[in-house]
């Protein structure tokens, strides 16, 4: 098989596997076993090994987005309850987790890849009144990101549903919105109800 096909080859079986089967693991398995026995090139060693570490990175940082936002998803019903939940939940999905999802890849992009193993969602949300959705922790314990729904009710303009999140950088003082969901001109349930 030529080189430049097996170095393909190489790359994108890592990549979709999202670095699962590393790249001396695909090498492996494309050389024959005549070529097995000898030496490989010190350019295609250095190619391969230049390979593994962004690879690792990336699939760590990748499974931290979708696990994260599994959880999103869920703790954001969790806290609408049934009585919200089925009301917004067509809008929330198309216009909200987006905006929830590019702030966790933000999240993700700041820190190192086998750090991120080590952060965490918090599991309750808060009932009632309470803004609290979810909030991102480190190792440490401390907030890394949180993100909160208020309910808003403008003069005349009925009830909504402001999403947003804060983070460390300014000690959780912005709010960065994530966008609006008319309720009505009623007022909401509590959260959880």
């Amino acid at each position: 098989m030529p080189a430049w096909l097996r170095k393909s080859l190489v790359v994108v079986i890592s990549m979709v596997t999202f670095g699962m089967v590393s790249p001396a693991q695909v090498n492996g398995f494309l050389t024959t076993t005549t070529e097995r026995s000898e030496k490989s090139t010190a350019a295609e060693t250095s190619f391969i090994d230049s390979l593994d570490v962004p690879l690792d990175e990336e699939a760590e940082r990748e499974m931290f987005i979708h696990r994260t936002m599994m959880e999103a998803e869920q703790q954001s019903f969790q806290k609408f309850g049934a009585k919200i939940g089925p009301v917004i939940e067509d809008e929330f999905r198309q216009s909200i987790l987006p905006n929830i999802e590019k702030a966790i890849e933000m999240v993700a992009f700041q820190f190192p890849g086998e750090k991120l193993n080590s952060l965490r969602i918090t599991e309750i949300p808060g009932g009632g009144e309470s803004e609290k959705i979810f909030h991102i922790i480190g190792d440490n314990g401390k907030d890394i990101i949180r993100f909160h729904v208020r309910r808003d009710q403008p003069p005349k303009d009925g009830f909504w549903f402001n999403f947003h999140y804060h983070t460390y950088h300014d000690s959780f003082q912005t709010h960065y919105e994530l966008g609006r969901i008319f309720w009505a001109k009623n007022t909401p349930p509590k959260w959880k109800s």
